[in-house]
C-alpha cells in the first residue's frame, strides 16, 4: 500500500486516479501511523510552500516525513511536493523545508524572455544513468511551476531547460522528486509512477 500524504495542497485526486489505473493500492491520509506503516509515500502539490509547510507542520507531519526519509521507505514529491523536500524556499519569504535533500528553491528568473510560470510540456534530458528512473531521458512531462530547485549535481537525475536548467527528477537514497506532474504525463508518466510502485513493492 502506497501512502498518498493528505495535507491540502491539491491534485491528489489525479495522483491517487494514476495509481488505481495502474492497479496499485492506495490510501489518502494524513495518519501518522498509517503513513509510517505504508510501503511506499507520496507527496504531491500544487499551491505554495509556505502554506505547504504550515500545513504540514499543523498537522505533525513533518517529523513523520523525517522519519519515512530515515527509515528508507520510498518517498516520492511530485511537483510542489518535490520542492517541500529541499532546505529552504524563497517563496513568500524564506521558509524552512524538510530537508531531506540538500539545496533551496528560487525563483525561475523572468528577465528570460520566457513565460513564468514554466507551463506545458518539456523534453527531459538524464543526468544520472544509474536512476531507476533513467528510462525518462528525451521523454516529454508535464510543468507548471514558478520556483525551481537549486541543488548539488549529485542529486539531480533528469534536468529540463528552460533558459536555466531546471532539475526534474531530483533523487537521494530512497527519496526522489518530479517537478513534473506524471499524473498528467500520458504514458511516460503512468511508467515513472508504475516505476516507484516497483520500488514499493507494490506492483
Amino acid at each position: 500500500m502506497i501512502a498518498i500524504v493528505d495535507y491540502d495542497a491539491g491534485n491528489t485526486f489525479n495522483v491517487q486516479k494514476a495509481f488505481t489505473h495502474l492497479g496499485i493500492p492506495t490510501v489518502l491520509t494524513a495518519d501518522k501511523e498509517i503513513i509510517l506503516a505504508a510501503d511506499g509515500v507520496v507527496v504531491p502539490g500544487v499551491g505554495a510552500f509556505k502554506q505547504a509547510m504550515e500545513t504540514l507542520t499543523q498537522r505533525g507531519l513533518v517529523p513523520v516525513l523525517q522519519d519515512v526519509a530515515t527509515k528508507g521507505i520510498p518517498l516520492l514529491g511530485i511537483c510542489l511536493g518535490m520542492q517541500i523536500l529541499f532546505e529552504s524556499s524563497t517563496e513568500y519569504g524564506k521558509t524552512v523545508g524538510l530537508g531531506l535533500i540538500p539545496g533551496t528553491v528560487e525563483a525561475i528568473p523572468t528577465d528570460l524572455g520566457l513565460m513564468v510560470p514554466h507551463t506545458g510540456w518539456n523534453q527531459n534530458q538524464v543526468y544520472k544513468s544509474a536512476s531507476p528512473f533513467s528510462f525518462v531521458d528525451k521523454e516529454y512531462t508535464y510543468f507548471v511551476h514558478s520556483y525551481y530547485a537549486c541543488c548539488d549535481d549529485e542529486y539531480i537525475v533528469a534536468t529540463a531547460d528552460y533558459g536555466i536548467t531546471i532539475p526534474a527528477i531530483v533523487g537521494r537514497d530512497s527519496i526522489y522528486g518530479m517537478q513534473f506532474h506524471p499524473e498528467k504525463s500520458a504514458a511516460i508518466g503512468l511508467r515513472l509512477l508504475k516505476q516507484f510502485g516497483s520500488l514499493c513493492g507494490a506492483v
